[in-house]
């Protein structure tokens, strides 16, 4: 018989996929089946009579039918693959042979009772296991028949009487065999089937229950007839899909927003994905915002057929995001408009005006007088406090179309778009708001007097931009400031360099875009180790007509003009990539970076640091920040801050210009420092001024009490660089080395003239 246990020798308890209790159902049904057959067939004592009596004769030729069997196995595609597995797993076909051969045996001794039918069925099972296709099962038991057959009709040991006697009790355990092998094959198929489909109703119950906890809805829609393929169960805690085909949850979408989720669904139509948000009322009638993603299938002929898509809760990233967008456009204090969105709404009002033509625009920035003594005389939360009184006061006197900002410290800025008479609105106003003055404000038991500088500039009159309009604003401030008159317009004779300066301040615009701003660094010396440990970076703007332009010419205008940040951003760049070709070239070297007042109160200055860390790949620890010591003790609390993540980033920090200011020792003890920079104005007479001498000395011993180290600027001579070294000054720089140079003559510097130079 052409059953797998019969080929491979399989013991007829062998193991499958069927469970005790399928088992024992499929054996309770082969017992039923065996006797059904019997009875049909009309098997009987009788059969098995005269099998016994001729069971020699009928074995005879029996090796040469097995052979021909197994040739017939190894033609069959199914059954061949079977059996080259076998001798693959060092199997002989030769003993298949023989397991045949008793196969033959047992079934001519008629044997028709339950056991025989449980190894019939159990072999019907493995074939059905192994995929031996019944055709070949039936075309084996066809070999049976022929062979038999052949010896019954020809063998003249058989009697005649007995030869169709013999013949049909053969063909009827033949269809026994082969009927209950069959059954069991298709019984094996069928419990196969019916665990399949439980394994897929589990699988489904399976992805029911993710897809129920994914925050995400997925759908599927077959747009020929209109029906859902596909819903998440997650659904309908958003909206009612059955009555919002062929748009899921079109009719609980905001009314609005409609209109634009019919433009992408159509879009979907003519096979486009689509992706947009859409605000969606949910059954609670609370209001959320959902992407939508509608991704269209094509048949065979390129028709849109089915559209796919995903919904997908963004209230939460839609809420984040205006977060950020207020904490970046709005003061954190007092909650007005800061800088950049007052520059922005200013370039709007230009815009508007010149669309217009018969509109006029008026910039205000308004400066606190004395402001700065409430701070040193009763502290930060004083200054705090009476800031948000004066917003008050002066949200009280503006339009609500007119923009209040507060752009920095104690420094305001007014916008008065689209007035008709700008300069009779401006005076009015600012009137107004000086009067909001006259009036003490109150900290605690304090009352305080304040007053307040104002400088008026209108456009067109005065600049056709923002940077010009709030320049010469600022023009005007400043003399109003200086005469205590109040408030100004903008007038050219105001300031006779002004021209100048707003023609630069267009200038420095382009300047890097054009590549004409450029870095030199001057060197700064271990005095203890006597080498060079890195630059002190200091930029100049080559200007086309006007040649190379010192920084405190141009870095105050790019202060004014808000155009500081880009600059900064280049300047730590251009520095840190310069310092990365240095390391990758085989130089140690450190650049430290002067960071100015306007900069360093940018909440995104040390973020921007570390992008720029990443992007070049280079150590934070060669990378130096500098700031001047009033910076220092400007807003302590928040430079403490940001000095803070400075060090948790890795960079050094070094205190320029020390001992110009007023810092606090306090402060120096607990900030998170690394350098003094003692300022050169003591450095450059040390030699011939004892007090000079003595103030650097002190400034030495307390740098390396504080743990710090200590850099002298300003060196120009031996006998100046020889009386720091006795003092134990750690590093200097000056003209005595080397002034400020470009990148390519520094590194020149370092590999020839430096270790010529005696120390």
């Amino acid at each position: 018989m052409c059953s797998k246990e019969l080929l491979f020798n399989m013991p007829v308890n062998q193991s499958s996929a069927f469970d005790n209790a399928t088992r024992n159902a499929l054996k309770e049904s082969i017992s039923t089946k065996n006797q059904a057959f019997n009875s049909f067939l009309d098997l009987s004592s009788s059969d098995q009579k005269i099998l016994q009596r001729y069971h020699e004769i009928l074995m005879q030729d029996g090796e040469i039918f097995a052979q021909v069997f197994y040739d017939y196995l190894q033609a069959a595609p199914s059954t061949s693959r079977l059996l080259k597995e076998y001798e693959a797993q060092g199997g002989q076909i030769s003993d298949l042979i023989k397991k045949q051969l008793q196969h033959l045996f047992g079934f001519l001794s008629g044997h028709m009772d339950e056991s025989s039918a449980e190894r019939l069925a159990h072999i019907g099972e493995v074939h059905h296991r192994f995929g031996v296709d019944p055709v070949w099962i039936m075309g084996a038991y066809r070999l049976y028949l022929r062979h038999l057959q052949r010896v019954v009709r020809n063998n003249e040991k058989i009697a005649d009487a007995d030869r169709a006697v013999l013949e049909e009790t053969i063909i009827k355990l033949l269809f026994r065999d082969m009927g209950l092998m069959l059954e069991a094959y298709w019984e094996s198929s069928l419990i196969e089937i019916e665990s399949e489909k439980e394994k897929v109703a589990s699988l489904q119950e399976q992805i029911n229950d993710m897809l129920t906890n994914i925050p995400q809805i997925i759908w599927s829609v077959d747009i020929v007839n209109g029906k859902p393929l596909y819903i998440s169960p997650s659904s309908r805690q958003i909206c009612d899909m059955d009555i919002d085909m062929p748009i899921p949850c079109l009719g609980w979408t905001v009314p609005e927003d409609r209109r634009q989720v019919e433009q992408a669904w159509q879009e979907a139509l003519e096979g486009r994905s689509v992706e947009i948000e859409s605000r969606v009322i949910q059954p609670d009638g609370k209001q959320f915002w959902f992407r939508r993603m509608f991704c269209p299938y094509k048949n065979s002929r390129g028709e849109v057929v089915r559209i796919d898509g995903m919904m997908e809760d963004t209230t939460e990233i839609k809420v984040t995001l205006e977060q950020l967008h207020t904490l970046a456009t709005t003061d954190a204090l007092t909650g007005l408009t800061n800088r950049t969105l007052f520059h922005d709404r200013l370039s709007q009002a230009i815009a508007a005006a010149e669309r217009e033509g018969e509109t006029q625009v008026v910039v205000m920035i308004m400066d606190l007088d004395h402001f700065k003594e409430i701070n040193d005389t009763l502290g930060h939360p004083a200054g705090d406090s009476i800031l948000l009184q004066i917003t008050d006061r002066l949200q009280g006197v503006l339009r609500k179309t007119d923009t209040l900002a507060r752009l920095g410290g104690d420094e305001f800025g007014i916008l008065l778009p689209h007035v008709s008479d700008g300069f009779v609105s401006a005076e009015k106003l600012a009137e107004k708001l000086l009067e909001a003055f006259v009036r003490p404000y109150h900290y605690e038991d304090n009352e305080l007097y304040l007053g307040a500088s104002i400088g008026i500039a209108v456009y067109p009159e005065h600049g056709g931009d923002v940077a010009t309009l709030m320049s010469r604003a600022d023009v005007a401030m400043y003399h109003v400031k200086n005469k205590e008159e109040g408030f100004k317009f903008y007038h050219i004779k105001l300031n006779p360099d002004a021209q100048h300066r707003l023609q630069l301040s267009g200038d420095l615009r382009h300047a890097l875009e054009r590549n004409e701003l450029v870095l030199h660094y001057q060197p700064k010396i271990d005095l203890v180790e006597n080498r060079i440990t890195g630059a002190e970076v200091l930029i100049r703007w080559d200007h086309p007509v006007h040649g190379l332009i010192p920084p405190d010419k141009f870095i105050p205008l790019a202060e004014r003009s808000g155009f500081i940040r880009p600059l900064t951003d280049w300047i730590l760049m251009t520095a840190t990539q310069q310092c990365c070709e240095w390391r990758l070239a085989g130089y140690d070297l450190r650049v430290a970076v002067n960071v100015s007042a306007r900069s360093f109160q940018t909440p995104h200055l040390v973020d921007t640091i570390a992008s720029i860390l990443g992007e070049t790949e280079e150590s934070a620890c060669s990378l130096e920040i500098e700031i001047t010591e009033n910076v220092l003790m400007a807003d302590i609390t928040n430079i403490s801050h940001m000095l803070q993540k400075l060090s948790d980033l890795g960079c050094q920090v070094a205190v320029d210009d020390f001992g110009t200011g007023y810092s606090s020792l306090a402060y120096l003890k607990k900030l998170p420092l690394n350098t003094l920079k003692i300022d050169k104005s003591f450095v450059l007479d040390m030699a011939n001024d004892e007090n000079d001498a003595t103030i650097v000395r002190s400034t030495i011993d307390l740098a390396h009490n504080l743990g710090l180290k200590l850099v002298a600027e300003g060196v120009e001579d031996r006998e100046t660089l020889s009386l720091l070294m006795k003092l134990g000054c750690d590093s200097a720089q000056g003209f005595f080395f080397s002034r400020p140079q470009p990148a390519e003559q520094f590194l020149h510097y370092v590999n020839t003239k430096f270790p010529e130079q005696e120390i």
